[in-house]
């Protein structure tokens, strides 16, 4: 570990590096940049770019296994996806709270599972157990995590299980070859670790920083940190931060050319041996929080793809929304004929909500491609109002889908939504008429609620729908009223984005928004985030982030919306689902 550490430096950094690997060669004559400043953040990043590809040269994936997540703004470790390292197991950019969460409570279970193997062979450790069954690998774990304090910015349930967490790590963790280093600009301020936590850390390793910096990241009596003044240098202090334990040293630079050609040449090797992502080892786990979820990488939407044709039927077709923002299955919908199995989206995020209105329809077409019925008219619908215009930037999006998608697709702009309207509500009144149980579903998809004047409520419609008055003077706005009520148990749904509540409050009442049992909200306000989800939560939500509230459960989870589908991707699954559909 120090000859690891000779080489590296980090400013403001707490290292937590419990016990320690096995002695590897250093590379103490890599040539040293001290010629221009370099920012503080800057030389942080070399340190832990040289310490994971060094210990990556030197061990297998086998030997050791990384965990990378990083708070703060950036890509770091992004190279570490492109290069696909066969050590890394996760690899977080741009991480949520929860994201980072879900890691610590894997590597909590990770030390409840090598806790009981150590008690079956009768092992205090790794190297204990290696010797007991050699022929069982029994990896070290490097945790690593960037900006670590964020875990503590907010008192909430994230705050109190990080700290449980990450304190039971620490203490626990070495014996079982779990390891942890955490790295900060400062741990000024009221966010961050407990000290009796900070406590237990042998290892510090500091850049130059002020007094008050020092003291934390060193002790009391040493502040040896701000005298530093030459780019890359460092203390090294393997004594709980006594002034005893220093050890000054500078770091080596390891430019990203040299690095990334050294990854490559691992990436190669780990093919080579089958240790590549889709060999042996288990596959890497990617968070990339700076964009939304890719629509081409989910694993269930692949799944139900693949399903399509094979004569399979369900009358509670699945649809999901997006990745979870924690290391779990991501969020699903499930379109049950039931009352209140509407969807509703809302924000000003019209990109994401299209791409999320668009996947939903492609699970849901192809599930209806699976044969819901037998004989002609059984098959699924779909009826888009499109209230994008074409001169917009994807304003033909829809069309595009419609083209492309097996079935009946039918696509209405904003003159022709109440011929539209009236065609769908007078179905729902059949099928409830007639007790039709085995029509097919029918899905209404209203994009941009607020283009469609003529469904806009009057000043004195309350909501009710045409349980009053003659039916010849139905309006448009009570048919999808009553389209929303009636539909659900009868195998129709409705899928409607809407740019505000502001808007949304101004088409639909509130009794008749309480038919949307299923909601997906942006980011707002904290009131319009209240009014719609009982909580202000919505108002806290960054870029690529979105709440899905389920009523019947009443809880929210918060995931990375999906982009829109790709053209190319799209044109390929098509001929798919065509293809299945004449089998």
């Amino acid at each position: 570990l120090w000859q690891l550490s000779r080489m590296c430096s980090v400013a403001a950094f707490q290292n937590v590096l419990c016990g320690s690997f096995p002695e590897c060669e250093t590379l103490s004559n890599a040539p040293v940049d001290v010629a221009s400043p370099t920012p503080v953040w800057a030389r942080k990043s070399s340190f832990l770019h040289t310490l994971i590809t060094n210990i990556s040269l030197y061990y297998g994936p086998d030997q050791v296994e990384f965990y990378l997540i990083d708070f703060k703004k950036g890509v770091e470790f992004k190279t570490y996806v492109t290069n696909e390292l066969p050590h890394a197991r996760v690899v977080a950019i741009e991480s949520d709270r929860e994201f980072g969460l879900s890691v610590l409570e894997r590597l909590d279970g990770m030390l409840s599972e090598r806790g009981d193997l150590f008690r079956k062979h009768h092992v205090q450790d790794v190297a204990g157990y290696r010797d007991a069954c050699p022929d069982e690998p029994m990896p070290r774990v490097l945790l690593i995590i960037d900006e670590f304090q964020e875990f503590f910015v907010e008192d909430d349930r994230v705050h109190q299980q990080s700290s449980l967490l990450l304190d039971r790590l620490v203490r626990q963790g070495r014996a079982f070859g779990i390891h942890v280093l955490l790295g900060s600009q400062t741990l000024g301020g009221a966010y961050s670790l407990a000290r009796s936590t900070l406590g237990q850390v042998a290892v510090r390793v500091a850049l130059q920083c002020s007094e008050s910096d020092a003291h934390l990241i060193l002790s009391e009596e040493n502040t040896a940190a701000r005298l530093l003044t030459r780019p890359g240098e460092a203390i090294y202090n393997d004594a709980n931060g006594l002034l005893e334990g220093n050890h000054p040293f500078q770091i080596a630079w390891l430019d990203e050319e040299a690095r990334d050609l050294r990854l490559g040449e691992l990436r190669e090797k780990a093919v080579a041996e089958g240790w590549n992502r889709g060999g042996s080892a288990t596959p890497m786990v990617v968070f990339e929080g700076n964009k939304p979820a890719d629509v081409t990488t989910s694993g269930p939407l692949a799944e139900c793809l693949n399903r399509a044709g094979l004569g399979e039927s369900s009358r509670s077709p699945l649809a999901w929304v997006g990745e979870s923002v924690q290391i779990k299955a991501s969020p699903e919908l499930r379109f049950r004929r039931q009352s209140g199995t509407n969807l509703i989206l809302v924000g000003q995020q019209d990109e994401e909500a299209r791409g999320v209105l668009e996947a939903v329809v492609l699970a849901l077409a192809a599930q209806q491609g699976q044969g819901q019925g037998q004989g002609q008219g059984q098959a699924g619908r779909f009826i888009v109002c499109d209230g994008s215009a074409s001169d917009e930037p994807h304003g033909e999006s829809w069309q595009r889908l419609a083209d492309l998608l097996p079935g009946e697709v039918e696509l209405v702009r904003p003159r022709k939504v109440s011929d539209a309207l009236e065609s769908l509500a007078a179905e729902v009144s059949r099928r409830d008429r007639e007790d039709d149980e085995s029509a097919g579903s029918i899905f209404l998809v209203i994009h941009d609620l607020g283009r469609f004047r003529d469904i806009r409520r009057g000043d004195d419609d309350f909501g009710f729908g045409s349980s009053f008055g003659d039916e010849s003077a139905v309006t448009p706005s009570q048919q999808l009223v009553s389209i929303l009520r009636d539909g659900p148990a009868l195998g129709v749904h409705t899928l409607c984005w809407c740019d505000s509540y502001n808007n949304l409050s101004r088409w639909l009442s509130t009794q008749t928004l309480r038919e949307f049992e299923i909601r997906v909200v942006f980011q707002m306000s904290a009131s319009d985030s209240s009014n719609l989800v009982d909580s202000a939560a919505a108002s806290r939500l960054g870029s690529h982030r979105a709440l899905l509230y389920l009523g019947e459960q009443g809880g929210l989870e918060k995931f990375r919306p999906f982009a829109p589908l790709p053209e190319e991707w799209l044109r390929e699954v098509s001929v798919r689902l065509r293809g299945a559909a004449t089998t």
